[in-house]
């Protein structure tokens, strides 16, 4: 019989036909998520003549369990429990969007599995012809579901204590050109970086294995580098060395080639794929070997307002995958980021307790029980001249890649490193003794070069270097500028 619940018009349940997916009970708004859902924020955009509730209850069906009519088979199983039930749907003023808030009970999902996790969130809805666009912005991951999953290898605290290196961002190099450069050369790279006074050089995302520079010669003269340098400054020192490959065995190949070595850091891409992460990061912590991932392709889908995946969603499948490192974005440097933005993924990386923030786009309460925190990675376009605004911005749990920002410097690689380690090293101690050091920052760093020619050429030369574009994705609530 023809009736109204949740106020909207129903036919009979098990009428033959096409049913609205709001009438076949993915809409209810009067539903009360429990503890133990994963819920999830849709940024939806309906085609025209198609109400927001209804799409936003497609989304919930397609998400979990329906399609496009009635089947006879939902009598066979217990359907409204495993139905996904969109319980509010929010206008966002000004525009033709909607926030579709939908939880989904934690039997529709593998234990410890990121790829049925996302097959089932974001597998088919995304194509879905109903909608103009569909973006997922959050989620609520419970604990019941988080605690599955191993978490990153080591975490921030077990990565600066096998390092011995406290108080204070780590400093990074990414090692131009990136490609091109023989084996021999690109460790001469690593060393005068290392020698300086970085903790850190990397390979990039597309150094693999390549007829200029195959993979075993690189690790070799990475770690001859390595080893010099950690024997000159007496510091634990490590290059990111990138074991992506096209295969899982050609992966563990490399990996283990690095381990033997005696390096303390692998790294792979994120083009590797879900299952291939959570495989290297078990293989990580069972080797005692920092994993580091570069967050290679995420703009294809996460930059776009209206279209795709929010990156702090990747942050938060990327904790529980169990990656040690992450990029995640620098706010003043040359790369995509709104500074809430950026630092709503800083916390959800780090924090074990992280509380709904509009400002930040955070639409959740995110809980990680105690699961370790990743250390978020800061690389693209940024210099010594901007360390003020970047440990004002980041903190000190982060990592500070200077790629040209070290290679660039007009007096050489090891100098451009020192540049950035006097730097980093005056900004925090004029934090440690309770300084304005944002406001204050010019003038520290310029006291700073006075006897440091390292930084003081670096200054120079950089000073007047920013990337001031608006950012195509902010929060809802507040649009603010990048420097």
């Amino acid at each position: 019989m023809a009736g109204k619940s949740n106020g909207v018009a129903k036919k009979n349940r098990w009428s033959a036909g096409v049913t609205p997916y709001a009438e076949m009970g993915y809409y209810k708004p009067d539903y009360e998520p429990k503890d133990t859902d994963i819920l999830c924020a849709f940024r939806i955009v309906p085609q025209e003549g198609v109400e927001p509730i209804e799409a936003a209850a497609a989304v919930a069906g397609e998400s979990s369990t329906a399609t496009w009519t009635v089947v006879w088979t939902d009598r066979l199983t217990a359907h409204e429990h495993y139905q996904a039930k969109c319980y509010r749907v929010d206008p966002v003023p000004g525009t033709d969007q909607h926030i579709a808030y939908i939880a989904y009970d934690l039997d529709l999902f593998e234990e410890n599995s990121i790829a049925n996790l996302t097959s089932s969130i974001i597998g088919n809805v995304f194509g879905f012809k109903a909608l103009k666009s569909l973006r997922l912005e959050d989620m609520r991951i419970p604990p019941h579901y988080t605690k599955t999953f191993q978490g990153p290898a080591h975490g921030i605290v077990m990565e600066r204590e096998y390092l011995n290196k406290y108080g204070r961002p780590l400093l990074g190099a990414t090692t131009k050109p990136k490609l091109g450069l023989s084996a021999r050369n690109y460790g001469r790279v690593v060393y005068e970086a290392l020698r300086g006074g970085l903790d850190f050089v990397k390979d990039d995302e597309n150094i693999n294995s390549q007829p200029f520079m195959r993979w075993r010669d690189r690790f070799l003269f990475c770690m001859e580098a390595v080893n010099k340098a950690s024997a000159a400054t007496g510091e634990v020192k490590g290059h990111y060395l990138n074991v992506t490959a096209g295969t899982m065995e050609e992966m563990y190949e490399r990996a283990e080639f690095a381990k033997q070595l005696g390096s303390v850091i692998v790294m792979i891409d994120l083009t590797i794929g879900y299952t291939a992460i959570q495989s290297m990061a078990r293989w990580a912590r069972k080797n005692g070997v920092i994993l580091h991932l570069h967050r290679a392709g995420h703009s294809t889908y996460t930059r776009q307002k209206t279209h795709g995946v929010n990156f702090r969603v990747i942050c938060k499948w990327m904790r529980m995958a169990g990656v040690d490192h992450i990029h995640a974005g620098t706010v003043v440097g040359k790369l995509e980021g709104d500074p809430n933005a950026v630092q709503g993924y800083y916390n959800t990386l780090r924090e074990n307790t992280v509380a709904p923030n509009p400002l930040q786009g955070l639409y959740f309460e995110q809980n990680w029980a105690s699961m370790p925190g990743v250390m978020p990675v800061a690389s693209g376009g940024i210099h010594a001249g901007q360390m003020h605004q970047l440990l004002h911005y980041l903190g000190e749990d982060c990592i500070l890649q200077f790629g040209g920002g070290t290679i660039g410097h007009p007096d050489g690689i090891a100098e451009g490193a020192t540049a950035n380690r006097v730097a980093v090293e005056a900004m925090i101690q004029a934090r440690n003794e309770g300084r304005d050091y944002l406001n204050e920052g010019p003038d520290i760093l310029a006291r700073a070069a006075r006897w440091s020619p390292s930084l003081r050429k670096a200054l120079e030369v950089w000073k007047d270097v920013t990337f001031d574009f608006e950012s195509t994705d902010t929060p809802d609530v507040m649009v603010t500028p990048t420097y």
